[in-house]
């Protein structure tokens, strides 16, 4: 009869259980494995024979076949290696299978029967947990990341003799108690909004940004400081839950980002690819469709720097996961959907010179409108808020603006609200993630608003969507003055918030 031992697979950020089923058969001495593996499962074979002879156990001289199921879910990667080595010493007959119903066995092997670590450990233990798989089994190495899920016994070994011996007397070992688990990591980030000077009137609407999670595109020359203050909206931004937390870790598993984790991730990522970033770093891809950039920035910030050089299709390839909060990875073996709920920062001059506006620039209009029109227009429809930052008398101490703990407050206090607001309504967590179907519901605006809006709008041509988000913006500027209703005020200072397509606009004779 054929023995059976659980290892687990990913399917984009998911773990799935599999069933590695061993058997022998008549014939020439032989390894299959079947189960839809990729190559690196294929490769097991010649690991299985080398681990299991240096371990000192026998190979037997037949017909070994492995499936892995279920048989029509793709499988990739090495660690069903420990798996099918137990799998196989149990159909033997070498060692006892007392304990094996309820442990999982994630690991890959070398040569020498050494365990080696392996990424997506994870969310395999999440799935252990859900599938009443109470014992999980891995290298040493990834005993860290298995044990952020609570509730599951987390043994690190070595070699495949050490996996041998806990199944042979578990009583004799203990789950690794060694590590220190903390949800309160030493912060890291040391930096600060009070290092700014000026720029009250930006930062006004940065807040608004963080605070509703609105996308925010900077203009401005070279040195004022757009860098220095997209580095700083993490500081602002509210911690994470715990389930913001795992979903976030989840990602960074499976992209193999996890490196001794003992901790859960409370600040929220911070993202920053160059402008030389391919489509496939910047969504995500390659032969196994690993997530990308805004994968790895889900619930915090994407930074692009001098975002006007980055390619044109790059850049567009972004307007479906801004819109969706998602991103689907199509390949010809099947596709992976990571969650991409990210707040995009970008940065860049005002011209090809930078120095729009001032004496020493002597960029035509033409070339200035072709710089910018790098930019495509369904793009800039996404960003919420586009703000002109202006040069600061670096010699005035007077100078001084508000602390991240202080703009940290407001925001957390806006944010509040609005996950009471929306705590019936799955996946929105912010006024940013407001459905248009919802809109009518939850941002009421009165006659004078109506009217406001409607004259800017026929004045600037706006699309539905940038109407809707200036209802959205004014909503949160609503929510930081802890206002129930949106009032006239609230709008007014909302249609302050698009600079750059106000001047195209103007640019182009409106």
């Amino acid at each position: 009869m054929a023995s059976t031992v659980y290892s687990f697979t990913i399917s984009g950020i998911e773990g799935q259980v599999v069933e590695v089923e061993t058997d022998l058969l008549i014939g020439l001495p032989s390894v299959s494995i079947v189960g839809l593996g990729d190559k690196a499962v294929k490769e097991a074979r010649e690991r299985l024979e080398a681990a299991i002879r240096h371990a000192h156990f026998n190979f037997p001289p037949q017909r070994v076949v492995f499936n892995l199921a279920p048989s029509d879910m793709k499988k990739t990667g090495t660690h069903f290696d420990l798996a099918m080595a137990i799998g196989l010493l149990l159909r033997t007959n070498q060692i006892q299978g007392k304990l094996i119903k309820n442990t999982g066995f994630i690991g890959e092997l070398s040569l020498n029967s050494y365990i080696r670590p392996v990424s997506g450990v994870l969310p395999m233990a999440i799935k252990a947990k859900e599938n009443n798989i109470t014992r999980l089994i891995m290298a040493k190495e990834n005993v860290q990341e298995g044990r952020l899920v609570k509730g599951l016994d987390i043994y690190g070994c070595e070699t495949l003799i050490d996996v041998v011996h806990l199944l042979n007397d578990v009583r004799s070992y203990s789950a690794d108690e060694s590590l220190m688990f903390s949800n309160s990591p030493i912060k890291t980030n040391q930096l600060d909004f009070k290092e700014v000077k000026g720029q009250e009137w930006l930062i006004d609407f940065i807040t608004i940004a963080a605070a509703g999670g609105h996308n925010l595109l900077m203009i401005g020359p070279p040195g004022c400081g757009k860098s220095m203050i997209s580095k700083r909206i993490p500081t602002i931004l509210p911690t994470m839950s715990e389930t913001e937390s795992l979903e976030v870790m989840k990602i960074y598993s499976v992209a193999n980002l996890l490196k001794n984790n003992s901790y859960l991730i409370t600040e929220r990522p911070f993202r920053a690819p160059h402008h030389n970033a391919s489509t496939n770093a910047l969504i995500g891809g390659g032969p196994y469709a690993l997530p990308g950039e805004i994968s790895l920035a889900h619930n915090g910030v994407l930074f692009l720097d001098e975002i006007g050089e980055f390619s044109r299709k790059t850049l567009d390839s972004m307007r479906q996961p801004l819109e969706d909060r998602s991103v689907t990875i199509t390949r010809v073996w099947g596709s992976n959907t990571y969650p991409a709920n990210f707040m995009l920062i970008g940065a860049m001059n005002p011209c090809p010179c930078g120095y729009f506006g001032q004496e020493r620039c002597r960029c035509t209009d033409y070339e200035v409108l072709k710089y910018r029109k790098k930019l495509s227009g369904p793009i800039m429809d996404r960003m919420d808020i586009q703000k002109y930052v202006g040069v600061v008398d670096f010699f005035d101490n007077s100078l001084k603006g508000k602390s991240s703990d202080q703009l940290r407050k407001l925001v957390e206090k806006a944010r509040l609200i609005q996950q009471n607001r929306y705590k019936n309504i799955p996946s929105v967590n912010c006024n940013a993630q407001l459905p248009p179907a919802l809109l009518q519901k939850f941002c009421k605006l009165d006659k004078a608003s109506i009217h406001l809006l409607r004259q800017s709008a026929e004045r600037f041509q706006y699309s539905g969507r940038t109407i809707h988000k200036y209802i959205k913006i004014a909503r949160t500027i609503a929510d930081l003055e802890g206002e129930k209703e949106i009032r006239t005020e609230h709008m007014r200072k909302s249609l302050l918030s698009r600079d750059l397509e106000k001047d195209e606009y103007t640019f182009l004779g409106g």
